[in-house]
């Protein structure tokens, strides 16, 4: 197009060809530019999913080390360690990656704008100072060759040698032989040099995605022997499941064995149960004998099965009580052997023997609380209560009991300056800054009482009644005339009881004494 002489016309035919070229290397630029793009979007996507994944194998391992320490616990703080490790540097790339894409606006969809990332001069000012690596390139540099040896240093024998060797492989820094340069490159130039943004992004991306592979391979390798260990019957337990744990004289003991990995697909060859062979179901085996007489009993026998060719034998150890029929209910006061009127006194109430929902109570101001057995009785007028129980056994009769509680009142409360009780002594100035309370020492509730009025008398003085629990102007100006040694006396304490719902009358409050020194 260049060479002969050329019409006007034909020079601009060429003119355009040239700029429908330029055009369309310029559409392919950006074609590749948002296919880095949706490739990171993908990554990331992944990159989640394996941290969910992730999440849900460490809590399974959290619960093993949690059930049996001693075969899971020291696995369990190597991993802990090694995601701790795999955090900080995915939490430092990811800041990396905030940081040169901070100038770009993303869209509605949280997306970066790809097509416009073509520059590399963002990461090239990041990682390198002319030709060589920067302070910050290098740390970079040294995480990922440091991130194998570090794990192998947490894992030690734990993580299989194999393993270790593709961790290596994964995170490998050496140089790298380029085909375009025909020569050995170092790691950082082959990677990061001269890219356009959303290439060098993505690739930060993949090493992300990089950390969380080796976390997950490295808790999958620790723990396949285990996992092939416990697959085998060997490690199948027996449990002996009975419908209650004490039967009544006379009763049909009955329940059932499972094993402790139920396997619905599992029928063992046999099962004997008390020298008696019981039919074998899928996973389980049903038995039913007479009780016997009152005290324990143990359940013994063994499950067979065939496994390469040998018959393993699992032991079945259990034990049952027998228990005589109740005559009597246990009914008992949570905190003491009385219950206090306008309080609501729990109390735990049951039969031997018999369900809660077969258990009924009732009394005068007897309410449910929450759990089995549980209640809450708030007596009203009279100085006695009675509570009435009621069980239903399991052929159907009723058996009933009661028992006679006393009321008795709330004690009186003590009146307090400063926390202290009975007599104090101090300067005025702490007098006249300290706040007056109302303490019920030794308890067996926990009450905050309030103090709404006092009188407040200095020796010589008029007395003065305060509403409040401080001391106001006109006992200052009264504490202002007493002297060493004289006892300023707080009494008529009137209180009222918070955090309570009943209204609870509160008896009189004893006074409090502060001697002046």
């Amino acid at each position: 197009m260049a060479g002969g002489k050329l019409t006007p016309r034909q020079k601009m035919i060429n003119l355009m060809y040239l700029v429908f070229i330029a055009m369309l290397a310029l559409n392919m630029s950006k074609e590749v530019l948002s296919a880095f793009g949706i490739l990171n979007i993908k990554i990331i996507e992944s990159n989640k999913i394996a941290d969910e994944r992730n999440d849900l194998s460490f809590q399974q391992l959290a619960q093993k080390a949690q059930d049996q320490p001693g075969v899971f616990g020291a696995k369990k703080e190597k991993v802990e360690k090694i995601r701790a490790l795999s955090k900080e540097f995915t939490d430092y790339i990811e800041n990396i990656k905030i940081q040169v894409t901070k100038g770009f606006e993303k869209d509605a969809k949280g997306n970066l704008p790809y097509e416009q990332m073509d520059k590399g001069d963002l990461i090239d000012n990041l990682f390198f100072t002319g030709d060589k690596v920067s302070k910050e390139g290098q740390k970079f540099l040294d995480m990922i060759h440091n991130y194998p040896a570090q794990i192998k240093a947490i894992g030690g024998s734990a993580v299989a040698a194999n393993e270790m060797k593709k961790i290596e492989a994964r995170f490998a820094t050496a140089p790298v032989w380029s085909e375009k340069a025909g020569a050995n490159l170092s790691w950082m130039d082959y990677n990061f040099k001269g890219f356009p943004l959303i290439a060098s992004i993505t690739k930060l991306s993949q090493l992300q995605a990089d950390i969380k592979t080796t976390e997950s391979d490295v808790m999958a390798g620790m723990f396949q022997s285990d996992l092939v260990a416990m697959a085998s019957l060997t490690k199948y337990q027996p449990i002996v499941v009975p419908e209650k744990t004490a039967f009544f004289q006379g009763e049909t003991v009955k329940g059932k064995i499972i094993l402790g990995k139920f396997d619905p697909d599992l029928v063992a060859k046999s099962v004997i149960v008390n020298g008696q062979s019981v039919k074998a179901e899928a996973g389980q085996a049903n038995f039913s004998f007479g009780a016997g007489a009152v005290g324990e009993h143990d359940i013994t026998g063994t499950f067979n099965f065939d496994e390469n060719g040998k018959v393993v034998s699992l032991p079945i150890k259990g034990n049952y009580v027998v228990v005589p029929q109740p005559k009597s209910a246990n009914i008992s006061a949570d905190k003491m052997n009385v219950v206090y009127r306008g309080l609501p006194n729990p109390m735990t109430i049951s039969f031997a023997g018999i369900s809660d929902d077969k258990v009924t109570a009732s009394a005068p101001g007897l309410t449910r609380a929450t759990g089995n057995g549980k209640y809450n009785l708030n007596p009203g007028s009279g100085t006695t209560v009675m509570v009435s129980v009621t069980g239903k056994l399991p052929d159907g009769k009723a058996v009933s009991d009661r028992k006679e509680f006393r009321i008795k009142n709330i004690p009186g409360p003590m009146g307090a300056i400063g926390g202290e009780t009975g007599t104090s002594k101090g300067p005025k100035s702490r007098l006249e800054v300290s706040q007056i309370t109302a303490k019920l020492n030794d308890f067996v509730y926990d009450l905050n009482f309030k103090v709404t009025q006092f009188t407040f008398k200095v020796p010589g003085q008029a007395a003065v009644v305060v509403n409040g629990d401080r001391v106001n102007a006109q006992c200052k100006a009264a504490l202002a005339r007493a002297g060493r040694g004289d006892q300023v006396t707080i009494f008529d304490i009137k209180t009222k009881i918070e955090g309570v719902s009943a209204n609870i009358v509160v008896p009189k409050c004893a006074p409090v004494i502060y001697e002046i020194q």
